[in-house]
């Protein structure tokens, strides 16, 4: 069964990237440009893997988090934080919501979908 990754960044071209880099596994790979307009993509539908970015607008990715973990059905759902965010006290907030990886932007492609292959195995269980 295919896996189902969410890409949420303002930045159509990274979400590109990701897309790009993705496209060995098999996946389907959604796209949303801030957390606001990726909420609705946890409608009930099975996410494996959400992949976001911090700084957004509209809704950031630590608010993304916050609220995704607040719903039963993706609370445990792995979650890469991509960012270019280096502030210490980001990543504490990160890893408070239970972040699963913060991956630092810009990324080597084949240790991003080692990363990335990582989580979606750990979200099969």
């Amino acid at each position: 069964m295919k896996k189902n990754i969410l890409v949420v960044d303002d930045f159509e071209n990274t979400r590109w990237v990701i897309q790009f880099t993705l496209r060995k596994l098999d996946c389907e790979v959604f796209q949303a440009a801030n957390g606001k307009e990726a909420m609705k993509f946890f409608d009930g539908r099975n996410i494996d893997l959400l992949i976001t970015d911090l700084n957004m607008p509209e809704m950031n990715g630590i608010e993304l988090v916050k609220k995704v973990r607040a719903m039963t059905n993706y609370e445990f759902i792995p979650i890469i934080m991509l960012t270019t965010e280096t502030n210490p006290e980001k990543m504490k907030q990160a890893n408070d919501i239970k972040v699963t990886v913060w991956v630092k932007k810009p990324f080597e492609q084949e240790s991003f979908i080692k990363v990335v292959m990582k989580c979606l195995n750990q979200s099969a269980r």
